[in-house]
């Protein structure tokens, strides 16, 4: 019988224990499933005798050293569960829990990630490739501990840049889940042809790809460079910039296509301005993704910092 792996990652108190309690005595996440809950970190709050036997659970701490193929394989076939939650240690490295190899009937079903927002820019700053080996597995974030002053845009534009295809949640305070809504970007919506600053180039590429038909048939200005010709596409070009992951030397392609141009004319890293139409297509996922159909195009003197940020 296979039994379910949820891996929660997250910097120490950003809220994983409190969030397996609420989800094991949640109704309807459980049938009454004995789950084994592996725990590699201890912090304030913990799996009391009472919770425990409330869902149905029972909680065995590990050391980094005791995370083996042997060791996992023993209390598989030691104890009787049919699921397991694991609160891992946010300062160990996610790729190495993920090159392990589980007990045959263990399947990994979910990676969910929970980050504190009140400190998420702290930690940016400090931590900035801890948390990039946190979140780049994860098919949930959530920013717990959000309130009236936490810039939602500044969230999911650094989680994004990492990790484009993961879900965002928004926790308050007090429970209640937010949403980003338009008025939290810094794009003109009402102008003829909406002029992307180069400071928000990475902001409006994430909603952008979230988003597309929210800038579909609207006519952008942007500034980038071109990165390449489009193989099979005689007028087209890679055009974008390059955001910051983890660290200088590992950066990732914010790039979209730029159609309606003389390739001859172009040149890898060539800077340039593009005005034009941003429309709809589907690539090779069926998925939809914009395309500017360009104007005009202008030579345009490269930024000082040519890296994007999300601050």
């Amino acid at each position: 019988m296979e039994k379910p792996v949820y891996l929660i990652t997250g910097f120490l108190e950003s809220g994983k224990t409190s969030m397996i309690k609420e989800t094991l005595l949640d109704p309807d996440f459980t049938e009454n499933e004995r789950t084994l809950i592996l725990s590699f970190e201890e912090g304030i709050e913990d799996y009391d005798p009472v919770f425990l036997k409330k869902a149905h659970a029972f909680v065995i701490h590990l050391e980094k050293e005791e995370i083996t193929p042997e060791r996992l394989e023993k209390l598989d076939q030691e104890s009787s569960f049919e699921r397991v939650m694991i609160e891992f240690n946010g300062m160990w490295s996610v790729d190495e829990f993920l090159d392990l190899s589980l007990p045959e009937d263990w399947i990994l079903v979910q990676i969910l990630s929970l980050v504190d927002a009140s400190t998420f820019g702290l930690f940016m700053n400090n931590m900035r490739s801890l948390i990039y080996q946190q979140i780049q597995h994860s098919e949930v974030v959530i920013f717990n501990r959000c309130d009236e002053t936490t810039r939602l845009s500044f969230l999911r534009s650094n989680i994004k840049a990492v990790n484009p295809r993961c879900q965002l949640v928004y926790e308050n305070r007090d429970g209640s889940t937010s949403e980003l809504k338009e008025e939290d970007l810094p794009f003109d919506f009402s102008q003829d042809i909406m002029t992307i600053e180069d400071g928000d180039y990475g902001l409006w590429y994430m909603d952008a790809l979230e988003h597309p038909r929210k800038y579909a048939g609207r006519k952008l200005r942007l500034k980038g460079m071109v990165i390449e010709k489009v193989q099979g596409a005689k007028h087209s070009i890679l055009f974008g910039r390059y955001a910051m992951v983890c660290c200088a030397e590992d950066t990732s392609l914010l790039g979209v296509i730029i159609s309606g141009v003389k390739t001859e004319q172009m040149s890898p890293h060539q800077w340039i301005q593009v005005v034009g139409e941003a429309v709809l297509q589907r690539d090779d996922q069926n998925q939809e993704i914009l395309v500017i159909k360009a104007v005009s195009l202008a030579h345009a003197v490269p930024l000082q910092d040519e890296l994007v940020y999300f601050s």
